[in-house]
């Protein structure tokens, strides 16, 4: 029969599998155990059977040398009933086989769950290494606003663009205090005393970087503690984003509207983000984008506002059971959102909902409330960060914007609070807006 090679990958997870209707490759006495068959690889390893076979010395050599090269992998166990041909210690010669008879046999394969702590732990490092030394390449802005990008290495220099305070690019060479960088589009000469490279960006690098979690399965679940049997704090959409404390052993402490939570690394990809510098072409090109997004939700808000005149002729109160809500204003403007929006407040949060009254997610109320004014944003609290026009600052916020946090989101109401759906606990409520750390805060009118 053909011989097949088990290979256990590093870092697998426990796995049972169960083998019938084949030959059993292994030699094996009646009731006798092998657990010191593999212990220069640290494994507990066990047979049992009753067979009435011979001895286990002629697969020794074969499991030995299999197991100190190729089982690196986490708990595994084999359960095998009738008769079974499976190779131990990844690989057993064909010669070697012995058929058995259709009585119950059972083994089991225990790895030590320090080989797979062991590889996490020197791949971590190896990461962190490698992320250091490209941090020393970086070139940071410590500035109050934006550092010139110039063509040559002295003010007289063409300004090319803006390095914005704490944005990054990459160190090419130093010319008489100037640094050459690369950074975005931008390639050209910024002042040194305006910025860190070397050892000392590789501090100020994870202090102004945003470690970002994107989540690559259909619902993840966010648990109190680092471990499946933890109990579960929230769970988070696909292609959601959210923001890394801390990193741990194959888990990630993040931080969601329900509170702090830890997130397997299994499920998402893991990316540091740095601003980079803005050439003038793109910073015009940005500007003029706003702009037309601004106008864009104006008159989709003015055709909403007609469609509903023309169909009840006149604006009409909506009921929700025995609450009553006033329809949107006419007026395309960020209060008129906020106003609307306030009326909700109360109503319940239900995970992946987009109903105002019976239930919403908080980006599903952000984008049911603009969608009553005709703009159609993105069911996503991620993708938000990318719609309208950016806004520096909450000090600079106005009603109506969307703020934007770690993996929620919610509408600027003014006086710093915002309006948004919560948790499943507190529903659709207000909330200062600074709570928790925004991402981004953007304009749609």
């Amino acid at each position: 029969m053909k011989r097949e090679n088990v290979r256990f990958a590093a870092c697998a997870m426990a796995a049972v599998i169960t083998f019938s209707g084949m030959n059993l490759s292994v030699y094996a006495a009646e009731t006798e155990t092998v657990s010191s068959v593999l212990p220069s690889a640290g494994i507990d390893y066990s047979i049992s059977t009753s067979t009435n076979s011979t001895s286990l010395s002629d697969i020794k050599e074969d499991v030995e040398r299999e197991a100190s090269s190729d089982l690196t992998a986490s708990t595994a166990e084999i359960a095998v009933r009738g008769k079974t041909e499976i190779p131990i210690g990844g690989m057993l010669e064909s010669n070697t086989q012995s058929t058995v008879s259709d009585k119950k046999i059972e083994r089991t394969i225990v790895i030590s769950e320090g080989y797979t702590k062991d590889l996490r732990e020197a791949s971590n490092a190896a990461r962190l290494k490698e992320e250091e030394e490209g941090f020393k390449s970086l070139v940071i802005a410590k500035v109050n606003d934006y550092v010139n990008v110039r063509s040559m290495p002295s003010e007289d220099g063409e300004i090319l663009g803006k390095l914005y305070d704490k944005s990054v690019g990459t160190f090419i060479e130093e010319t008489d205090g100037w640094y050459k960088i690369s950074s975005g589009s931008v390639e050209g000469y910024v002042k040194a005393e305006y910025c860190v490279t070397g050892d000392d960006a590789v501090e100020h690098a994870r202090a102004v970087g945003t470690r970002i979690a994107t989540v690559t399965t259909t619902t993840l679940y966010v648990r109190e503690q680092p471990g499946t049997d933890a109990p579960i704090v929230g769970m988070v959409p696909i292609e959601d984003q959210l923001i890394v404390t801390e990193e741990l052993d194959g888990w990630l402490k993040v931080n969601i509207e329900e509170g702090d939570g830890y997130i397997s690394m299994d499920y998402v990809t893991l990316s540091t983000e740095f601003v980079k510098a803005e050439s003038k072409a793109e910073e015009e090109a940005r500007l003029a984008k706003e702009r037309a997004a601004r106008e864009a939700a104006q008159e989709a808000a003015r055709k909403k506002a007609a469609e509903r005149a023309a169909s009840s002729g006149s604006p009409s109160s909506e009921s929700a059971g025995t609450k009553t809500y006033a329809p949107p204003s006419d007026n395309a403007s960020g209060q008129a959102v906020v106003d609307y929006a306030l009326q909700f407040v109360g109503n319940p949060y239900v995970y992946g909902g987009t109903s105002l009254t019976n239930g919403a997610d908080c980006s599903g109320f952000v984008m049911s409330v603009y969608n009553n004014f005709g703009v159609s944003l993105p069911h996503s609290s991620a993708a938000d960060r990318n719609v309208g026009a950016a806004v520096n600052g909450i000090e600079n916020a106005q009603p109506g914007d969307i703020v934007c946090y770690s993996g929620h989101v919610g509408i600027y109401a003014g006086n710093g609070q915002i309006v948004h759906a919560s948790t499943s606990k507190t529903g659709i409520i207000v909330s200062n807006a600074t709570y928790r750390s925004i991402l981004s805060i953007r304009r749609i009118f």
